[in-house]
């Protein structure tokens, strides 16, 4: 099959595209079998339906890219390593779709999330996906956290937009959707964000190898590995990406947690229960075990 053939199969593909995983499989797989031979026409047509295509079209490539990079990471973790240092082991450093996805990242946004109220509904689909993007490593959280800037003001200049009014002409410029298209989304939305839920567990990420005295590059391809780590891999691995999410999203020690201590060790040991209301807790005067000696 020629480029050009494999260009308007794809567009078709592409223009067929819904919100299920059968549909989403299919254009990933198809993407993926004929990067070597022509990935940058096939990006290309990606960022073309991207740009003209419905704004329910534009998410659900949204969902796409996130699948094709998500199997773009594991086709790379299957990879042999070449040991030569020359051309084939500079081609085969690359992370197939997700280094496009890296580089046209605030393209892609303008065109799902464009300006004006008519892009408010792909604006939480499109947080959603970036804030995984980040906590997966699966593109730099610096450029995430850019274009996650531009989001929020765009969403605070529409609310002032729709705060103050608009005229007529902008009515009229937002194009209008019918009853089937909204019923249409409303499904389109729920298949969308429970396969979103199933994908936010944090996946395991290598950390990246490099010579002592070089600098760390950003490094989010390859496989988690399980042997201990060396003085020169001090790169964050998934057990640090959870613990610093976990450690932004939980509050200061309470009287809360003091509470839910105190309930949890009742129910633990019956025989214990506190003295006051301000106490630690105590051993009951009628029973209860005294502590083991273990001299």
């Amino acid at each position: 099959m020629d480029p050009f053939e494999v260009r308007m199969q794809f567009l078709g593909l592409l223009r067929k595209l819904s919100a299920t995983q059968q549909s989403i499989q299919k254009v990933v797989s198809y993407a993926l079998k004929y990067f070597a031979k022509c990935g940058e026409d096939l990006w290309e047509c990606i960022m073309e339906e991207c740009q003209k295509g419905s704004i329910n079209h534009r998410v659900n490539i949204l969902y796409f890219l996130d699948s094709l990079c998500e199997t773009s990471l594991l086709a790379k973790s299957h990879q042999p390593q070449p040991v030569e240092s020359s051309s084939q082991a500079k081609q085969a450093n690359h992370a197939f779709y997700v280094d496009y996805v890296a580089r046209d990242l605030a393209q892609i946004v303008e065109c799902v999330v464009p300006v004006g109220r008519q892009g408010l509904p792909n604006l939480t689909s499109t947080k959603q996906i970036l804030q995984n993007w980040r906590t997966k490593r699966v593109i730099d959280p610096q450029k995430v956290d850019q274009v996650m800037q531009i989001l929020t003001t765009r969403q605070s200049q529409a609310t002032v937009a729709s705060g103050t009014g608009s005229t007529a002409a902008n009515k009229n410029a937002e194009p209008h959707l019918s009853r089937g298209d909204i019923v249409k989304r409303m499904e389109e939305d729920r298949e969308r964000h429970k396969r979103l839920r199933e994908k936010r567990w944090v996946q395991t990420q290598a950390q990246s190898s490099t010579a002592p005295g070089h600098a760390i590059a950003y490094n989010p391809y390859g496989l988690a590995s399980f042997l201990p780590l060396s003085d020169a891999e001090n790169a964050e691995v998934a057990l640090d990406i959870e613990f610093e999410n976990e450690w932004e999203t939980t509050s200061d020690w309470n009287e809360d947690d003091v509470e839910v201590v105190m309930e949890e060790r009742e129910l633990c040991y019956p025989h214990l229960r506190r003295k006051g209301s301000g106490g630690m807790g105590s051993v009951d005067e009628g029973g209860g075990e005294e502590p083991m000696d273990l001299s």
